[in-house]
């Protein structure tokens, strides 16, 4: 009975370690955004901690209170940032 309880303990745990992957090295940033989508970029998103992912749009690095995450980079009509057509194969 001790086995189960511990494991039944230790199983939330797990489930939560295998949620995504982990943040990327600081190295893997943009250094520096296109001017272009400077220009559309919306406001009160880390500009200094971009990436482009595989699909081809840009996330940025939030460092909340509780987490980090990446989430899309917007334009100020809420749209996502991407370096090609969304739904575009990729090679």
């Amino acid at each position: 009975m001790k086995t189960f309880s511990k494991l039944t303990l230790l199983a939330p745990f797990l489930a939560l370690a295998a949620c995504g992957p982990p943040p990327p090295p600081p190295s893997a940033f943009i250094e520096e955004l296109p001017e272009p989508v400077v220009a559309i970029v919306a406001p009160n998103q880390n500009l200094a901690a971009v990436q482009i992912r595989q699909d081809g749009c840009y996330w940025w690095q939030y460092r909340g209170p509780v987490e980090t995450t990446f989430i899309p980079l917007l334009t100020t009509e809420g749209r996502m940032i991407c370096t090609r057509p969304q739904g575009e194969a990729t090679s």
